[in-house]
């Protein structure tokens, strides 16, 4: 029996404790209230309840929670191990069925929703004979209200007016593939230099090369292929190097290094599982990658332990075109590591004082691991211009700013639009003769549908996105990291790779020249793009401004790691077991208006400057 939607409904989310993905959650949450619906949000007592919930007093809690609230609309969250998040709702759901608490038996729930990975949705929809809706990940908000069955009057006002911009990039990116002109679109002119090639090539030649013969972006990628064999492994990617070497399509090879050579390079690996990316663990067998990729320029990942040792041996052996540094990531906070936050906050440091004696830029890999755990938008603008501050006061003179895109996916493109030229305007500010910045744009990694002619368009669609960021600046972006259109299905090979790179060209040419011919539309003055950019600058400045008057030697590995640990930072989806850092993890964010703010347990949202000054005022004694 089907219940339509009514005005008395009210929703209920449950989601396990131990998963700490909470934004879909928030993200839904806070759509049906601007729907007008009234909506409950289960707190950790009864989201603990979940996990053993076959227990009768546990039960008892969440029927008691579900009756009290008169919860007619029941959605269940977990994203984490597919049995498990399966078992759990499913345990819940003949619990709710035996005691008759469905609309259908007289009950009080008209219907029930169940969110997770994609296998979890196949088991739960296949044992529930297709009775639960479910909700992969792979939906927009719209279309996950549309599936709830909200009418389509009430649907928020803010959704409709800010998808004009996206829907004209999506309709203007499959007339491009629809067209196949960028099958043909020829590879730019990046290699007539002298260095190039040579043990004296650099990105900074290169830059300077394609600037002066007006062919920016450089364009980057990340590649590797996956073979449980490591030697084969090696050999296939070696193959594959000189594959794209060849095309001249590629000026930047980014290394796909496994977490064993990130984590025990040089060491014996005979009892570890290498899991995927190239396993590579010798400086020969990077010289060797090297010199089957030239004349393209090769960047690689920091290591996860030891990274000024391991910065010393890419600079000797490939010639790196750039380091890329972490910072707060890959050590404890997100598993990738065995350091300690502040032992990685350290290294980190000591490693750009080595970089600034090599004159090659630095590429902080930062806001983006923010914005995958969670952070609303402030933190991602703010941890951004942080690293940026302290790389120049440590002596770096180039660095390469990496801004992602879609992240996460369901960002619109006016909030990616205000996002990204706040955090350029703040980090550009610090330009002088001493410090030098290149804008690296890419599409977020989760962004691409499993459909590979949509996942064109989409690409092709982001280009134009990127195009838009700093439209007075004709050199913007000055690199393209191009993230391959079959992300969401497999690995990308070279014919994939190459594709991927032909069509960001296509796209970037054709959207520059519709511009051009005024046929597309001018986001340079886009008033929805500048209040936005207007309120984040705001509160950047003020967050920057209270961090710098409160948090003594900001600039060091001691500062940073005090922004983390006082929660400054928001961090809710940081998987913390051992409870090290409660004030990173305490603050809830949620999608508004397309772009992500803090919110409490109501949704509404908590200004940057009340939260700062709430955690300046509350302090621990150092």
């Amino acid at each position: 029996m089907k219940f339509d939607i009514s005005s008395e409904d009210i929703f209920g989310f449950i989601k396990p404790v131990v998963d700490v993905h909470t934004m879909g959650v928030y993200t839904i949450a806070n759509l049906l209230r601007d729907c007008g619906y009234k909506v409950i949000v289960a707190k950790d007592e009864i989201n603990s309840s979940i996990e053993k919930v076959h227990k009768l007093n546990n039960y008892t809690l969440v029927k008691q929670w579900i009756t009290h609230n008169r919860i007619s609309r029941l959605g269940f969250s977990y994203r984490l191990d597919p049995q498990e998040g399966a078992d759990m709702f499913l345990r819940l759901y003949h619990l709710l069925k035996d005691d008759n608490m469905f609309a259908e038996q007289g009950g009080e729930i008209k219907s029930i929703w169940f969110a997770g990975l994609p296998d979890t949705c196949a088991i739960v929809k296949g044992k529930t004979n297709g009775a639960v809706q479910v909700f992969p990940g792979n939906e927009m908000p719209e279309e996950s209200l549309r599936a709830l069955g909200i009418p389509e009057d009430s649907l928020p006002k803010s959704l409709k007016s800010q998808n004009e911009y996206d829907d004209f990039r999506i309709a203007f990116a499959k007339r491009l593939i629809e067209r196949e002109a960028w099958k043909i679109e020829p590879a730019p002119d990046h290699y007539g230099y002298n260095e190039c090639g040579t043990e004296k090539d650099s990105y900074k030649a290169r830059l300077e090369y394609a600037r002066s013969h007006h062919s920016l972006p450089i364009i980057r990628t990340h590649s590797g292929p996956y073979n449980p064999n490591r030697k084969e492994a090696l050999k296939e990617y070696n193959s594959w190097c000189k594959d794209l070497a060849e095309s001249k399509l590629l000026d930047v090879l980014s290394i796909g290094s496994s977490q064993l050579t990130q984590s025990n390079f040089g060491e014996d690996w005979e009892d570890k599982p290498n899991g995927g990316g190239i396993p590579v663990n010798s400086e020969e067998e990077y010289r060797t990658i090297k010199e089957n990729a030239s004349p393209m320029l090769v960047r690689t990942y920091a290591g996860t332990k030891n990274v000024p040792e391991l910065a010393k041996i890419h600079e000797r052996s490939l010639n790196i075109s750039w380091h890329a540094l972490s910072f707060w990531w890959f050590n404890e906070l997100d598993g990738r590591g065995k350091n300690s936050l502040l032992e990685n906050l350290e290294e980190h440091f000591e490693t750009v004082r080595y970089i600034v004696s090599t004159g090659k830029p630095v590429e902080p890999n930062v806001p983006h691991h923010f914005a995958f755990r969670g952070a609303d938008d402030v933190t991602y603008i703010v941890s951004g211009f942080l690293v940026a501050k302290a790389l120049k006061r440590l002596g770096v003179r180039e660095m390469i700013l990496q801004n992602m895109l879609n992240t996460p996916k369901y960002t619109t493109g006016v909030q990616d639009l205000a996002k990204g030229r706040t955090l350029i305007k703040l980090v550009r500010e610090l330009e002088d003769d001493t410090f030098r910045v290149s804008l690296q744009s890419r599409a977020g990694l989760d962004y691409f549908a499993p459909d590979l002619e949509e996942a064109k368009v989409q690409l092709a669609a982001v280009t134009c996105l990127m195009d838009d960021l700093e439209p007075d600046n004709e050199n913007s972006p000055e690199i393209i990291h191009v993230v391959n259109y079959s992300e969401a299905v497999r690995l990308a090979t070279p014919p994939i790779i190459k594709e991927s790179i032909k069509i960001t060209l296509n796209a970037l040419h054709s959207y520059r020249f519709a511009k051009k011919m005024g046929q597309v539309p001018n986001m340079k003055d886009d008033k929805d793009v500048e209040e936005r950019y207007q309120s984040l600058l705001h509160d950047s400045l003020s967050a920057i401004r209270l961090l710098e008057e409160n948090i003594p030697n900001l600039y060091t590995p001691q500062g940073f790691y005090r922004v983390f640990k006082e929660g400054f930072l928001a961090v809710p989806y940081l998987m913390d077991e051992h409870k090290k850092y409660p004030k990173a993890t305490m603050w809830k964010t949620a999608l508004k208006n397309g772009g992500i703010c803090v919110v409490d347990d109501d949704g509404k949202t908590i200004s940057t400057e009340e939260r700062y000054r709430y955690i300046i005022n509350n302090f621990e004694q150092q």
